[in-house]
């Protein structure tokens, strides 16, 4: 009980450190080192999706024969369809971005831009809670090394995460204490939903979890790293990402 604790809280350390970086960084990060943070998370984000996510549902619903696809298919939609809610109907602004999505709101520039990054965390938050309760299940094939895989990828692409917002808001006017609470905060969201799972329905919460996670990449990240010029950094990035969170799911899993 005490390493899935500990695991849990382990991805919101990387939003922390990330944001941490407002303290000792006097610039704000450049687009071209932003594209290549954006790419590696999405990197990241994807192959835990498939391998921590997609996977494990299938193999647990093995019994279910040629529709042990079934509960993948209906988790990964929920989860697709959940985020699309969500971007309706939260005020949020992404980076870069002058235009507001979600309803009308008065809410500042800043706290919008947080939104947004919180709406980010959310599918992470619900992969590492599922997985762990899973793991701590002892029915569902996950171990543990397999679950803190999971977590330090997640944690990994955190940490830029976290730099990504505290320093924009920084540049905004807002004082470093101020935007490093801010990044913190964006990150709150993920040990709160990771102790909100249901083990029973695991199959479908891993793939729901994937889903909220692949909107995620493709409705915000993919746009993002490949805005301006020299893209290419973004899709390199995202390679790398890739590989290294399969690495780490296959190693340690």
């Amino acid at each position: 009980m005490t390493d899935a604790f500990y695991g849990i809280l382990i991805p919101f350390l990387g939003t922390s450190l990330g944001a941490a970086s407002v303290f000792f960084l006097k610039k704000s990060l450049g687009d071209y080192i932003q594209r290549a943070l954006t790419g590696f998370a999405a990197g990241v984000m994807v192959a835990a999706s498939i391998w921590s996510l997609l996977i494990p549902a299938m193999d647990q619903s093995e019994a279910l024969g040629k529709l042990a696809f079934f509960p993948a298919v209906v988790g990964f939609w929920m989860g697709i369809l959940f985020l699309l809610l969500l971007d309706h109907v939260i005020p949020h602004l992404h980076r870069n971005s002058q235009q507001a999505e979600g309803p009308h709101s008065q809410l500042q520039r800043t706290t919008m831009m947080v939104l947004a990054v919180t709406l980010h965390n959310i599918p992470e938050g619900m992969a590492v809670g599922v997985v762990y309760a899973g793991y701590l299940s002892g029915t569902a094939q996950i171990t543990a090394a397999g679950a803190l895989a999971l977590s330090l990828g997640i944690a990994i692409q955190n940490f830029p995460e976290g730099a990504i917002i505290s320093m924009p808001l920084r540049a905004e006017g807002m004082s470093k204490g101020r935007a490093f609470w801010d990044g913190v905060l964006s990150g709150v969201v993920e040990p709160i939903l990771a102790a909100s799972v249901i083990v029973p329905a695991l199959p479908y919460l891993l793939s729901f979890a994937a889903g909220a996670m692949l909107y995620v990449v493709v409705e915000e990240l993919i746009p993002e790293m490949s805005q301006g010029e020299h893209s290419d950094i973004g899709t390199v990035l995202f390679a790398v990402g890739f590989s290294l969170m399969m690495v780490l799911d296959v190693a340690l899993g």
